[in-house]
C-alpha cells in the first residue's frame, strides 16, 4: 500500500498538509484537500488508524453496547449506527451486554476502561448506578438511544405518548376491556421503554373512565413470549379481552398467532394493536405505531460526533418522530 509521502509527493504538497488533508483536522484549501484526495484514491492509500490517532489525538472509533444483538430492533439500529459511522470514517466497537450475564460484567469492568474509542453509543441497555458509574468514568462522549435520562443526550420515540395512542385507537373502536400485554414477571421492568408504555396505557385508560379494567399481562418480549402469554391469556373465555396493546410488535404477532391456533378470529373477536412496525408487521396485517430504529441511530451519531468536536455542548434529548399505521388487526368489538 501506498504511504502519506507518495500521496504528498502526488499531490505536489508537504507530508503534513496531505496529512491534514486526508484527517480533516486542521485547515486545508478546498482545492488543496480535492488534489489530495484524488492522490490518496489514486494511489489507493488508506491511512491507519494508528497515523490517525497519533496525528489528531483521537482513535477514529466509536463504541457501542447493546443488551442483543439478534433482536429486530438491536440489529436495525446497528446497521444505522455502522452505516453513519462508516459515513464519517470511524470504525465501530461492539459490545454485547445481556442483563444479568457475566459478559456485561466483563464489559463495564474491564473492556470499557481500555477507553479505545473516542465515543459510546448504548443502545437499551438500562445501565444500573454501577454502570453508570463506569460509564462517567471512563470521561468519554455518551449518547443513548433509549427511554432512559441519566443526563446524557438521548435519541428515542416518545414510550409513553405512543402506548396512549395505540390505547385510544382502539376505545375510538369501542373497545373497554383492553389489556397491555409484555414485560417480565416477578421482577422491576426490564425496560425504561416498556415502562413508559405500560403508562401510556393506563392514562389512557384512566382518561377513558375505565381505571378498575385496567390489566396487565407480562411476558418477555418476544414472539414466543407473546404467544405463550396469549394462550394463557385467552383461554379463559369468561374473562377474555377484546383488546390488546402489546409492548411490542413481536408481542403483538406471537398473540395473533396464537389466537388463530385457539379458532379466536383477528380482529373480528380480538383486535390487536403492537409498537414498532416489525418487519414481518405487514405480513400479519398488524396495526401498529411506526419507528425507525435506523434514523434514531443516524441521530445518535450525529449528536456524539456533536460531543467529540465540542466537548462543552450540553446535553439534548432528541425525539424520534413516529407515525400510526392502520392495518387489520383491529376492529369494533363484537360478541363472542
Amino acid at each position: 500500500m501506498s504511504g502519506i509521502a507518495e500521496v504528498a509527493r502526488r499531490a505536489g504538497v508537504s507530508k503534513s498538509t496531505a496529512s491534514r488533508a486526508l484527517s480533516g483536522r486542521g485547515y486545508v484549501s478546498p482545492a488543496t484537500q480535492e488534489r489530495v484526495q484524488e492522490a490518496a484514491n489514486a494511489l489507493g492509500y488508506v491511512p491507519s488508524t494508528n497515523a490517525v490517532s497519533l496525528a489528531t489525538g483521537r482513535t477514529q472509533t466509536i463504541g457501542v453496547i447493546v443488551p442483543h444483538a439478534n433482536h429486530w430492533f438491536f440489529g436495525e439500529v446497528l446497521e444505522g449506527i455502522q452505516r453513519a459511522l462508516m459515513e464519517r470514517g470511524f470504525d465501530l466497537a461492539l459490545y454485547s451486554a445481556q442483563p444479568g450475564s457475566l459478559e456485561r460484567s466483563h464489559v463495564f469492568e474491564t473492556y470499557l476502561g481500555r477507553s479505545r474509542f473516542d465515543g459510546l453509543i448504548t443502545v437499551g441497555i438500562e445501565p444500573d448506578q454501577q454502570e453508570l458509574e463506569r460509564i462517567a468514568a471512563l470521561g468519554k462522549p455518551f449518547v443513548s438511544i433509549g427511554s432512559y435520562d441519566i443526563g446524557n443526550s438521548a435519541v428515542s420515540i416518545d414510550d409513553a405518548a405512543s402506548a396512549r395512542i395505540a390505547t385510544e385507537h382502539l376505545l375510538a373502536l369501542g373497545h373497554t376491556d383492553i389489556v397491555f400485554l409484555g414485560g417480565e414477571a416477578n421482577k422491576a421492568w426490564p425496560s425504561f421503554g416498556d415502562a413508559h408504555r405500560v403508562t401510556g396505557y393506563a392514562s389512557a385508560m384512566r382518561a377513558a373512565g375505565l381505571e378498575s379494567t385496567i390489566r396487565l399481562a407480562p411476558c418477555a418480549v418476544s414472539m414466543p413470549a407473546g404467544y405463550d402469554a396469549a394462550v394463557d391469556l385467552l383461554s379463559d373465555a369468561r374473562n377474555r379481552p377484546t383488546a390488546i396493546v402489546a409492548v411490542a410488535d413481536e408481542v403483538a404477532i406471537g398473540s395473533i398467532i396464537a389466537a388463530r391456533r385457539m379458532g379466536i378470529s383477528v380482529p373480528a373477536q380480538l383486535s390487536v394493536v403492537g409498537i414498532d412496525d416489525h418487519e414481518n408487521a405487514e405480513m400479519f396485517a398488524l396495526t401498529t405505531l411506526r419507528q425507525s430504529p435506523r434514523e434514531q441511530a443516524a441521530l445518535a451519531v450525529e449528536l456524539l460526533e456533536e460531543h467529540i468536536d465540542s466537548p462543552d455542548a450540553p446535553p439534548r434529548r432528541i425525539w424520534a418522530p413516529t407515525r400510526f399505521v392502520i392495518r387489520n388487526s383491529t376492529a369494533a368489538p363484537t360478541d363472542y
